[in-house]
């Protein structure tokens, strides 16, 4: 049996390209199944009805290696499991290299899937550590030329102690100090809590 799957990240994003790949190789509209969520993990609500239809000797077809998902590690731990605990295969359009399915056209398949998803894995995952150093770089520089990162601090009143004494000795009400503060609860209980300890 042939699945196809298609996974865009929100409701508003169009399906339609993937839809007309994947219907060149699977005819039957109830085996697209298809998800407008995230791809940072694999508990999708589609995907994993379509996990349960999977069993040995099927293919299931994506338009592209991100469209399974966006964490190189979860794919290949999702490949893993497609093709050796499931044992159905797995054909990518846009890669051809990443076809899973043992024939006479297509002897070394398996074997050639797995490299190129290792390969892509690695490529990926060093990526992501150098988008990290080069982050972790830039706040360095930016920091050394004084550049200040978070929110700008809060411009209080001059008479904020004033203020908080008065809440200390219930002579104001939590609301109160909040209007005359213009402060969400959480930054005046962080004043009180530095002003109890001067």
């Amino acid at each position: 049996m042939r699945y196809g799957y298609v996974r865009v990240s929100s409701k508003q994003q169009n399906i339609d390209r993937q839809l007309e790949e994947i219907k060149k190789y699977v005819q039957n509209p109830r085996h697209i199944y298809v998800d407008k969520e995230s791809g940072k993990d694999f508990n999708r609500s589609n995907y994993q009805k379509l996990i349960k239809k999977l069993k040995e000797g099927d293919l299931l077809i994506i338009k592209s290696i991100d469209r399974l998902g966006r964490n190189y590690q979860m794919i290949l731990d999702e490949w893993r499991k497609i093709t050796k605990t499931i044992h159905a295969d797995i054909l990518v359009i846009d890669m051809p290299l990443l076809d899973t399915r043992d024939d006479e056209k297509n002897l070394v398949g398996r074997f050639i899937g797995d490299i190129v998803l290792q390969i892509l894995s690695f490529v990926a995952e060093n990526e992501r550590k150098n988008i990290r150093q080069r982050q972790a770089e830039g706040i360095r520089i930016a920091k050394e030329k004084g550049i200040r990162f978070g929110r700008p601090k809060k411009e209080l009143p001059d008479n904020y102690k004033e203020i908080l004494f008065c809440y200390e000795h219930r002579y104001l009400t939590l609301y109160e100090c909040l209007e005359v503060l213009k402060v969400s609860k959480g930054t005046f209980y962080r004043l009180l809590k530095q002003y109890r300890l001067e």
